[in-house]
């Protein structure tokens, strides 16, 4: 495995609408495990394939739910690997949230997301998938398919500031 370079805006990939997987073959599969490696060592929890200058329809998202009890043991992340994605079903309820990504370094924005989404798409096997996702899960699942479709977090900021950072800190979650 490697670790890729995250490219950042104004990269023209990061622009582009994403080409869709059609070979599952071990180009995809290595590219998969490298994007895990790059997006764990960035630290963020989710990444899309443009995010490392591959223009394929491909995201991978680890993220651990919070329990509601204060006195559990942190849940273990869970890995989700998604090809070709698609949002087939969207909550009602929307709700604004802070983002920042790993392709607009040091800048941070209020977004609007649903609340609560289906993702339908493939696995890295090329077999059928669909995640239910709701909360933080939701929102890292719909900025990563926006990435597919040549869209950041900026466009969809009500509104966006830059922040200071030290190396290596994380800005919520890089979500």
């Amino acid at each position: 495995m490697a670790l890729l370079e995250i490219v950042t805006l104004p990269e023209p990939v990061l622009r582009r609408k994403a080409r869709k997987v059609t070979d599952f073959g071990p180009e995809l599969q290595t590219l998969i495990d490298d994007m895990v490696e790059t997006m764990r060592a960035a630290p963020g929890v989710g990444l899309a394939a443009p995010q490392v200058a591959q223009s394929l329809r491909l995201i991978v998202v680890e993220y651990a739910e919070e329990s509601e009890d204060e006195n559990a043991e942190p849940a273990e992340p869970k890995l989700y690997t998604v090809v070709n994605p698609e949002i087939t079903r969207t909550s009602e309820e929307t709700v604004i949230g802070t983002e920042g990504c790993l392709s607009i370094p040091s800048i941070l924005g209020d977004v609007e997301r649903f609340e609560a989404i289906t993702v339908k798409g493939q696995n890295r096997r090329g077999q059928p998938t669909t995640i239910k996702a709701k909360g933080w899960l939701a929102r890292i699942f719909q900025h990563e398919i926006d990435h597919l479709d040549g869209i950041v977090f900026v466009d969809r900021a009500e509104k966006a500031w830059k922040v200071e950072t030290q190396p290596g800190q994380v800005l919520i979650d890089n979500v």
